[in-house]
């Protein structure tokens, strides 16, 4: 008996049948990660936003060089264009250049600033895509990650860049020291693990998803574009530096109303560097309030002071990598797995 033949005897002889339907895909399943890297292995630097000098790179050159890998720098070194290093054609051409090359495995991002939403729209990224290689940076560089996550479902870098690294490392501080390792553990294929104090304003949870985030100001102005984050799924990471806290209310609105918080599998707020209300014009809220206001009808673990953002507590963490977050009354864990 065919399939047709035997559901309509089963609808002629009153018996109650239910198609299941198959489990949901997971889209992001057929994410892409880079390569790891290995001694001899060249990692590019550019600046495809602010500019820098050769100079202001020696240390991170230094670090890099002592992990085994080869260092090879951009054209935009050294150039600068009013803010930029360099105009947005030649920051564009060398960003291209470093895409395309297959001898590049990596490539840093030295600074931040801005400048990459100038230039996203002028890459080809075909020939990254025949070869992916790491993207590592943070700040303006979310302009990268989103982009590079929600197009091409490969995963990115996002971490410090070579204007932070120390100029004197034997001095530098144990934290400096491990958030630039966390850097080379992550090209290098460790799998990463971070932890969080408790904090009384979390909720607990336990959650798995891919990682995705970076700067909320850049995530909001990336709203609606061919390089808008994804979310759905997901644990979010946010971070931000220098704003107002009415601005960054109406940022975590920005999220809740354009639905990036609502199919979430968990929310990590990392350091907010915010700036203070003029004289008569206190906001009157903190930051637990303003995004407290915009989770509380949800479900998933929330963690707050978590070690990504503007400050030196800022470790490397694996865009497009599936993590676990686990909130508890003890502490955070957000895991590689």
């Amino acid at each position: 008996m065919n399939r047709k033949h035997f559901l309509s005897s089963l609808l002629t002889t009153g018996v109650s049948f239910k198609i299941l339907a198959a489990p949901p895909h997971n889209p992001d399943i057929s994410f892409r990660i880079p390569q790891q890297l290995k001694p001899g292995d060249v990692m590019g630097i550019t600046s495809p936003a602010g500019y820098i000098t050769i100079e202001e790179l020696q240390p991170a050159i230094e670090q890099i060089q002592s992990w085994g890998l080869k260092v090879r720098l951009g054209t935009t070194i050294g150039k600068r264009d009013f803010s930029f290093g360099g105009t947005d054609q030649e920051r564009a051409q060398d960003f291209q250049r470093m895409l395309d090359d297959p001898s590049i495995k990596a490539i840093m991002c030295a600074r931040g600033g801005y400048g990459s939403i100038r230039i996203i729209d002028q890459l080809n990224f075909s020939k990254f895509l025949a070869r992916p290689k790491w993207i590592i940076g943070f700040s303006d560089i979310t302009v990268m990650h989103c982009h590079i996550n929600s197009n091409y479902k490969v995963a990115t870098i996002h971490s410090k860049m070579c204007n932070s690294f120390p100029g004197d490392w034997l001095n530098a501080e144990p934290v400096q020291k491990e958030t630039i390792v966390s850097i080379k553990d992550a090209i290098t294929g460790v799998k990463m693990k971070y932890t969080a104090l408790p904090h009384l304003k979390n909720r607990n949870g336990i959650a798995e998803g891919t990682l995705t985030g970076g700067n909320l100001k850049t995530i909001e102005t990336l709203a609606g574009s061919r390089s808008e984050i994804k979310t759905a799924g997901k644990i979010l990471f946010v971070e931000d530096t220098g704003e107002y806290l009415y601005s960054i209310d109406r940022m975590f609105w920005s999220l809740k109303r354009t639905g990036k918080l609502s199919e979430l599998k968990g929310l990590i707020i990392g350091g907010f560097k915010i700036k203070p209300d003029d004289p008569g014009e206190a906001f009157g809220r903190t930051l637990y309030d303003i995004v407290w206001r915009k989770v509380k009808s949800y479900k998933y673990p929330v963690c707050f002071d978590f070690p990504v953002g503007h400050q030196r507590n800022n470790y490397a963490l694996k865009c497009g990598v599936l993590h676990r977050l686990s909130v508890t009354a003890n502490g955070v864990e957000l895991l590689e797995v």
